[in-house]
């Protein structure tokens, strides 16, 4: 696999991988640094699973990149949640830090990364996330991850079962009806898409919402 990640990313996370907070990478910068490579991405996603907020993850995080020389800058400060700016020159990226006290579907695993050791949500907890992200936003980059998921093996069952135990909230016919209001053409041209990849992934969210659908009635 090609990561798609970009040198101050792939510095960032080697930087954070044993700053000793629990935290794990996950969303689109783990299916994009270490599974896929299938598309770039501008943020960088750290969960710390079972924890209803954060506590010293802030400081850790500066301390670590400061002393590397690079410049962080917080965004974004709530008890649970953290966003900040961390730039090297003309390069930066967003780093978001979240506290996700819904316990986590599959234990993460741990991969070697550069001279670290980094903390991965596994392709199973990643797609439950990102199912239950349908029914929260309508973001191209969720159903681009949920195809390169199912292609790779992904187990849409499972996926909708880990995802209603995460949020009380969640059920097959909600994904449906955010499918059916999916607007992809207008998300691919915010995007830059081709018309072929808008076509494409127009049938592909008819056919995951009538995948979704046989099922829930199994």
């Amino acid at each position: 696999m090609q990561s798609r990640l970009t040198a101050l990313q792939a510095r960032v996370l080697e930087l954070l991988a044993d700053a000793g907070a629990g935290w794990t990478l996950s969303g689109g910068g783990a299916l994009v640094g270490v599974y896929f490579g299938h598309r770039t991405t501008r943020d960088l996603d750290l969960f710390l699973h079972g924890r209803a907020k954060l506590g010293d993850e802030e400081r850790i995080c500066r301390e670590r990149l400061e002393r590397a020389g690079l410049e962080v800058h917080v965004l974004q400060r709530a008890p649970a949640f953290l966003r900040v700016q961390v730039r090297d020159g003309a390069e930066d990226v967003l780093v978001d830090i979240v506290a996700e006290p819904v316990p986590f579907a599959e234990a993460p695993r741990e991969v070697r990364f550069g001279a670290s050791v980094l903390r991965v949500d596994t392709m199973r907890e990643i797609l439950a996330n990102k199912l239950g992200a349908l029914i929260q936003r309508s973001e191209l980059r969720d159903l681009v991850d949920i195809e390169v998921l199912l292609e790779h093996g992904g187990d849409l069952g499972q996926g909708l079962r880990d995802a209603s135990r995460k949020d009380g909230g969640f059920s097959p016919l909600t994904v449906g009806w955010s499918l059916a209001n999916f607007d992809v053409r207008t998300q691919a041209a915010l995007s830059e898409l081709g018309e072929a990849r808008c076509v494409q992934l127009e049938a592909f969210r008819d056919a995951l919402a009538a995948r979704i659908a046989r099922v829930s009635r199994a």
